[in-house]
């Protein structure tokens, strides 16, 4: 006998008869700086993005920021940036995008994964001792701060015997994210924050590497560029010199003025859409606490962080085990856009054999991947999409207890 759920006929208005999963919201502001900057004349690296960076830089606390093209290259420039020899091994939650351990890969160095705790989908200290006990000691680390919570990562590299320089924090969750009273951004390591579409700070494409060395920063910038000592806009300025030279290896890893013209007026919304986010979460945690079979998204214990709520992954397992897939299906049937995050890296076809994977497995990731389905949120979601997709989801939860639709 197979249980199954059915889906609920649903009566939605017109105006809001489809709640898409995400939103790339650019502002007027941000479409009015973009047209003067495709006017201008310059629309690669230049002043835009130095302005940006600079206000960047501010807003997270951080004594520098460097722009580029994706969070994924930030990763993987950051972790270039630590010399590291080829082979060495690097530390990566399974429970991440795939591109943030491809930047491992494309260093040069040897990806170890490592499980998570399936309450708050990040490493653990003891996740991580098993995965060095595993595979001998690592040279560095990346960090995700999962859905915009607050990963340990203190804790994390002391665990891992690391000198906080040593661990790459993939921020791309976590802009609006604080530890303590602190945002996440600043620090002598580098934290690398994403721009993509359906982030807290969307230009479509993009990414900034933070940190408080500014020697790593310059770095940064000759290797976001090919490793040359002067990019095109020092060279074209009047009194510029046309020569260069390249000292090592780079990528070409850049931000336009396009972009960074775009995400300087975006982040003067930031604060805003940030209380947006968590009101929204509010009013899914008011509407969703308590029904049999869904478990609310972790967040850190008062006084201890802010979540930036980037996502809001809630974990079901209606009626004792009824298929996440298959309230996805019913969800949609009622124009409800979901998504999961993530596929843990060692599901990947490529990354089983390009990664290292304890013998004892990944339990704690493939508990929790079963089980996952991020909600929509994002700052123009109204009260009532929010109260639609509640409403659907008590519905699947009631009808999965009372058994429902079983054949």
């Amino acid at each position: 006998m197979t249980t199954r759920i059915n889906a609920v006929p649903h009566a939605v208005p017109a105006e809001e008869a489809a709640v898409p999963f995400a939103d790339c919201h650019i502002s007027t502001e941000a479409q009015t700086a973009a047209l003067r900057v495709l006017r201008s004349g310059w629309v690669t690296t230049g002043r835009e993005v130095a302005a940006f960076e600079s206000e960047f830089a501010t807003s997270v606390g951080a004594e520098c920021a460097v722009a580029v093209s994706s969070c994924t290259q930030g990763i993987e420039l950051a972790l270039r940036s630590l010399g590291l020899p080829p082979g060495s091994l690097v530390l990566s939650s399974t429970m991440t995008f795939c591109g943030a351990v491809q930047a491992i890969v494309h260093a040069g160095l040897q990806p170890v994964l490592v499980d998570v705790d399936p309450v708050t989908g990040m490493p653990t200290r003891s996740t991580v001792r098993n995965a060095v006990r595993s595979f001998g000691p690592p040279a560095a680390m990346t960090l995700v701060h999962w859905a915009g919570d607050v990963a340990d990562v203190p804790g994390l590299a002391d665990a891992a015997e690391l000198p906080l320089d040593r661990v790459v924090v993939d921020a791309a969750h976590a802009l609006g994210t604080y530890a303590g009273s602190t945002p996440i951004g600043s620090g002598c390591g580098a934290t690398c924050f994403s721009f993509y579409a359906t982030k807290n700070l969307p230009l479509g494409e993009g990414g900034m590497v933070t940190t408080d060395d500014p020697a790593r920063a310059e770095w940064l910038r000759k290797a976001r560029l090919h490793g040359m000592t002067a990019d095109a806009w020092r060279r074209y300025l009047p009194g510029g010199g046309w020569r260069y030279n390249v000292a090592e290896a780079g990528l070409k890893a850049n931000m336009t003025d396009l972009q960074a013209a775009m995400g300087r007026a975006q982040l003067a919304h930031l604060p805003s859409w940030q209380r947006r986010r968590a009101q929204i979460a509010a009013r899914y945690d008011d509407q969703l606490a308590g029904l049999p079979g869904v478990r609310l998204p972790h967040r850190p214990d008062p006084g201890t962080g802010t979540h930036a709520w980037h996502l809001y992954p809630i974990r079901v397992q209606l009626n004792g085990g009824i298929d996440r897939d298959e309230v996805i299906a019913c969800l949609s049937e009622r124009a409800i856009g979901t998504s999961v995050h993530f596929i843990p890296v060692h599901r990947l076809a490529y990354f089983s054999q390009a990664a290292l994977i304890p013998s004892m497995g990944l339990p704690g990731a493939d508990v929790l991947f079963e089980q996952l389905l991020s909600l929509p949120i994002y700052p123009r979601l109204t009260d009532r999409q929010i109260d639609a997709v509640c409403t659907a989801i008590a519905d699947l939860a009631h009808q999965g207890l009372t058994g429902k639709g079983t054949e």
